[in-house]
């Protein structure tokens, strides 16, 4: 069993991280450790960053500076096969074949995990089968994803990074494109998996009250940078929303579950 298998927790850092594209540079020295056991989610305006580092810390796009460091590893260091055992990512608006099934996606999690001379197994598909459960999509196994609606869709997503069996995952916009009940649907489902689970979540986000009431811990990015993170009551705060975000808002605690809640204010 590989280094980083072995290791209880496989966290996950950048030091001094650089990246972009071309002679565009994204990031700009940004330093950042992600707290195994949590949801931590990177916030900021268009164009800060945010999905640049989510790619940049998968491996799905290399630094130009700096480094990303997986359970003590470089990452560039860390074979490709080692990697997916360990870290699973979720890009924006991904794409499978048409008319691949559920349950054919889902398996595909498990790609992985199968050395050359076993193609499938008993545990494969139990581990299948579960994903599907815990995702609540083992009644859709047989429907072709095109059919599926958004929110049944990105479960199903869900469900084959889910069957990676990686203490990491990485969700890069896991609610673009879905309505507000479908988009709180998959969040619980995200908080859930890593509460039930233990699993460390990664995601970006672009609504900031779900991003507070769906995080443990929020990163808030700012022209390639990270401005400030911690807790979500902690960070969110009217100087932050008009100084990062252009928002004039007011921010209060939801009367229930006290969960930080941003209410815009109407300029005059």
């Amino acid at each position: 069993m590989s280094e980083i298998l072995e290791s209880s927790v496989a966290d996950l850092r950048a030091e001094g991280l650089r990246a972009g594209y071309g002679e565009r540079t994204v990031l700009h020295d940004v330093d950042l450790s992600i707290t195994p056991g949590r949801v931590t989610t990177i916030v900021g305006p268009n164009g800060c960053g945010k999905s640049t580092l989510l790619r940049t810390l998968s491996r799905l796009l290399a630094p130009t500076a700096g480094s990303v460091v997986l359970a003590g590893r470089p990452l560039a260091d860390v074979r490709r096969r080692e990697l997916a055992r360990t870290l699973a990512v979720l890009p924006q608006n991904p794409v499978a074949p048409e008319g691949l099934t559920v349950a054919d996606l889902v398996a595909r999690g498990r790609q992985p995990h199968q050395p050359w001379y076993r193609q499938w197994s008993r545990e494969d598909e139990q581990i299948t089968l579960q994903a599907m459960a815990d995702t609540g999509v083992a009644d859709l196994a047989d429907r072709p994803l095109d059919e599926l609606s958004g929110g049944q869709r990105q479960r199903a997503w869900i469900a084959m990074v889910l069957a990676q069996q990686t203490q990491l995952i990485l969700l890069d916009e896991p609610t673009t494109h879905l309505d507000l009940a479908h988009a709180v649907e998959v969040l619980d489902l995200v908080v859930r998996l890593c509460r039930d689970t233990g699993r460390t979540i990664v995601t970006v986000l672009h609504d900031l009250n779900l991003a507070a009431r769906f995080s443990d811990h929020l990163v808030v990015m700012d022209d390639g940078r990270v401005r400030i993170e911690g807790a979500p009551g902690s960070v969110l705060d009217p100087e932050l929303l008009r100084d990062v975000f252009g928002l004039r808002a007011r921010v209060h605690p939801d009367p229930v579950d006290h969960a930080p809640t941003i209410t815009p204010v109407a300029h005059a």
